[in-house]
Order: structure tokens, then sequence, then C-alpha cells
């Protein structure tokens, strides 16, 4: 049986919106008067689940809400969720940067964060500099960075710069730099937020090549929080889903991959109609009328037409029209396009036929572009 190497516990943080701490001395006392006593915390009656899309007059939020689950030695753990579900909340708690309201963590060994661009950077030291001051925030001695300098510089690919103040480094530039010390620190556990996705696709190659290397060669545990669903198959073999600040599935990495892009497609529309295009469906050229599937439910073996109604609204006769299908990986599966001309109503009505047994039963999602008739961009709705 493998060892477990971080087991969360109930863990919930209750917030206060618009203020620090509960808002008045009182209300601090208050909760300190509870917890010596042993008490549960006063205010955690009267707090929320956290629902960023809704209004009310309770300004007590629980950001996460009784979140259990355990990692063991070598997992490489997915954190999914929306923006606002609780994720980036949970790892600074994991990182000691907040504590929780309730819940406890035990972790066997030390953890080391990469949660924010430029976190424990010093914008006037140079990137070596900055490569020892960081080292030492997360617990390397001197020894141990002075004997992975070179590493950590040639895995950064920032070697011309490394003598440069940080505050003349790009932000991924600066994220590289992070990313080599956090990855060269040899935690038990790696804790990674969504900033790998401000380097480039080389940087992020080599990134997750190395995350596989940690926890596979290494035997390291790896927490990694992305948005990158392509990402998390590829690197995690567990994943845990939270929604409004509660931990809803937990499993292989693929199941819980699905069950967040079926989650997501749920608020998917299968046709855009309007008599007033709101203005993402619009622009000074181009409106977009009606854009629609039929059937509303096709299945493999179904013959599918997307249709499409635009306004030209500039002196153009005619358009290029054309558009992309992709998964919910963003991976373009079916394309199509042609030249179409306007009829007197200043309209372009077309259709496109897809065969049937051509997609494999899964979502869809439609990228639309419009040019000129020499191909001058006029529209883009992705």
């Amino acid at each position: 049986m493998s060892k477990v190497m971080l087991e969360v516990e109930g863990v919930s943080k209750l917030y206060r919106l618009g203020v620090i701490g509960t808002g008045t001395l009182s209300h601090d006392l208050k909760r300190w008067w509870h917890l010596i006593r042993g008490k549960e915390d006063p205010y955690a009656k009267v707090g929320e689940t956290n629902k960023r899309t809704e209004t009310s007059e309770n300004k007590f939020v629980w950001a996460i809400e009784e979140i259990s689950f355990k990692v063991e030695q070598g997992d490489v753990l997915g954190i999914v969720g929306k923006n606002g579900a609780g994720k980036s909340t949970l790892l600074k708690i994991l990182s000691k940067v907040t504590s929780p309201t309730k819940g406890t963590i035990k972790a066997a060994g030390i953890i080391a964060s990469l949660l924010e661009v430029g976190t424990g950077f010093h914008p006037e030291l140079t990137g070596r500099e900055n490569i020892f001051l960081n080292g030492a925030i997360l617990g390397m001695t001197k020894k141990e960075i002075k004997s992975k300098i070179d590493e950590i510089i040639d895995f950064s690919g920032c070697i011309r710069y490394v003598d440069t103040p940080l505050k003349r480094y790009s932000s991924g530039m600066k994220v590289r730099l992070a990313f080599a010390v956090a990855a060269h620190l040899e935690p038990e556990i790696l804790v990674i937020d969504e900033v790998l996705a401000v380097g480039d696709a080389e940087f992020q190659k080599k990134a997750i090549g190395k995350m596989k290397d940690i926890s596979n060669s290494e035997g390291r545990t790896v927490l990694f929080v992305s948005h990158n669903m392509a990402a998390v198959r590829s690197i995690c073999n567990k994943a845990v889903l939270l929604q409004d600040g509660q931990l809803t599935h937990s499993g292989p990495a693929e199941e819980i991959v699905d069950e967040y892009l079926k989650l997501n497609s749920a608020k998917l529309i299968r046709e855009i109609n309007y008599s007033d295009a709101p203005l993402k469906l619009k622009n000074e050229e181009i409106k977009i009328h009606c854009i629609a599937v039929s059937p509303e439910f096709p299945d493999v073996e179904s013959e599918i037409e997307i249709y499409f109604d635009i306004e030209i609204k500039g002196a153009e006769t005619g358009v290029n029209l054309a558009f992309d299908l992709l998964n919910l990986q963003e991976t373009i599966v079916f394309g199509s396009g042609d030249k179409f001309k306007r009829n007197s109503k200043s309209r372009v009505q077309v259709s496109c036929k897809i065969p049937s047994d051509l997609l494999n039963d899964d979502i869809y999602l439609i990228n639309l572009y419009v040019a000129s008739e020499s191909m001058r961009p006029m529209y883009s709705c992705k």
C-alpha cells in the first residue's frame, strides 16, 4: 500500500466579503473566545455557499467548505473547476499562505508551492540572486542552491539574462525561473497553480515532462491546478472536481475531466437566434442573426446540418465564411468554408451538412470566421 503523503479532512475557509478579518474587534474577540473554549466559530453558521454569480445580503461566504481527500506518494492530483470554485484558496491553505477556518491538513514532508507569477521574487535583484532568495524561501540551504544553480539556470532557459534585474523580465521568463527553482527543490509535495499557462509552448512541454519525471521516477507527489484539460489528462493519474467551494467528484483523472466537461457543456446553447444581436455577435460590418444545429439532439448516425444567417452591413458584395468544429479538448475535428454572395436583404443564409457516422459521440464547439472577398478579416466568433 502506498504511503499517504497528504491528508485533507473537513477543510473550510470562511471570508467576510469586502473586509479583512471579520470586520470589527468585537467579532474577532468573539471568535477567539469561542476558539479557546473549543467551540464552533459563531460566524460559521451564517456563512453561505460560494456562488459567485449570485447576490446576497449575507457578507459571510465559504470560499471552500468541508473539503476532504487523500494523496498518496507518487500521485499527480489534478484539481479542476470553474473560476471561483475555490481551487486557489485550497492551494493557499495547503501552502500555509492562509489558514483554514476549520479542518485539518496532515503532510508527510515538505510542501513547495508555485502559486503566482513572481511570488517570492524581488524585482531589483538579478535572476541569479532571486534563485538564491526564492530557494531560501522554499527551504533550500545555500549549499543546496549552489550545487544545483547551473541545472536551474539551464532548465529555465534564461541563461543570457540571469544576471539582469528581474524587473526587466517578461512574465513568461519569471515563470520559467520560478518553476525551475521549485522543480529542483526536491520537495516531497509540489503544488502548482495555473501559472504554466503564461509560458510558451516549448516551456510548457518541458515543465510537463519535468512533472512526470518528478512523480514517476522520483516518487514525489504533485498537486496541479489547470484549466487545460489536455494537460490534466496527460499529467495526472487522479483528480478532484470543485464546484462552488465544495468537492463534488474525485477519482481517476480521465473520469473527472469528462465529468467537468459534461457539467460545462450542460449550459451550452445549440442555437443562437437574436433579432437584436448583443455586442459579441456583431460589429460595424457583420451581424449574426442565427447559428443553429439540426437535429437538436444529434447522434453518431445523424446527418448534421449547421445553419448560418449573417447580415453584411458594409459595402462588401460577398464574404468568405468558414467555421471549425472543435471538441472540448479544443482539437479541431472538422472544418469547412466557401465564398458567398449576399442577397437583396444584405443577408448570407447558408448551411453545411456533415455526413452521418463521421463524428464521434462527443460535445463540440463552433468557431466562426468571416472575411471579405479579398480575405480581410471582418469577424471572428470563438
